[in-house]
């Protein structure tokens, strides 16, 4: 049995899952318990999620344990939405400028499960989502930048340019010292090496476009993607001779 399998057991004896979830949260600590997420998203409903996620930044700040009843509240969202709940799109999309971290990473873990249940909605949405703030951007990027999402050529490719456009919007941006921006920046470290692996062609020709523009932000993020061993993999050549 697996750990997802015996937080699914425990959960099924229980009436009330929170002080369980508090409990086994991970919080205060480097890293939450995402399999226990996951499976409470699984599981949970909709009047569960809703109740999750009235545990705002000023309840349950970062780091908290109540902060974790507010990600799998994120997280569950994206169960409704798969099962064809469009409208939690609208719901989901301010979460995606959270101010806490973990929270905000519950947001491109929500898109996800509709990219494995409809990748073309997912794709349509994202686009819009392309053209919101630094955040929605970021989580944009995140929840297309999954191997198991883009495993169609023709998917991969529109996410390669999905990612494509938020790069331009980087371009000489006069918010380049803003948080939301350097959250963006970050994201896109290893966002491009994951999509570019799966569509190489047109991904090496896109990044070689970024290698060589003028804008020194943009060349660092391209730079930080060319470190990642899914691009050696890729094309141990290739990525050579651009890191020179």
């Amino acid at each position: 049995m697996n750990k997802a399998d015996s937080y699914r057991q425990v959960l099924k004896t229980l009436a009330d899952w929170e002080p369980y979830l508090l409990q086994e949260s991970g919080l205060p600590g480097p890293r939450g318990n995402l399999e226990l997420a996951q499976v409470v998203a699984d599981e949970g409903d909709r009047k569960l999620f809703e109740h999750f996620l009235t545990y705002t930044p000023d309840v349950a700040p970062v780091n908290s344990p109540q902060e974790f009843l507010a990600f799998c509240g994120v997280v569950g969202l994206g169960k409704l939405l798969a099962e064809g709940d469009d409208g939690i799109l609208d719901t989901l999309r301010p979460y995606a400028s959270d101010p806490r971290w973990r929270t905000r990473e519950g947001v491109a873990m929500a898109l996800q499960r509709l990219g494995k249940k409809n990748m073309g909605k997912l794709l349509e949405a994202m686009a819009i989502w392309s053209t919101g703030n630094w955040y929605e951007k970021r989580a944009a990027a995140a929840a297309l930048a999954e191997p198991v999402l883009l495993k169609n050529e023709i998917e991969a490719l529109w996410a390669l340019h999905i990612l494509d456009g938020m790069t331009v919007s980087m371009e000489n941006s006069a918010d380049a010292g803003s948080e939301g921006f350097r959250v963006f920046q970050q994201g896109l470290g290893y966002c491009w090496s994951v999509v570019v692996a799966a569509a190489p062609a047109e991904g090496k020709r896109l990044m070689e476009k970024w290698l060589a523009c003028k804008d020194n932000i943009i060349r660092r993020v391209m730079q930080e993607n060319l470190k990642k061993n899914r691009l050696v993999r890729m094309d141990a050549a290739w990525v050579e001779k651009w890191r020179a």
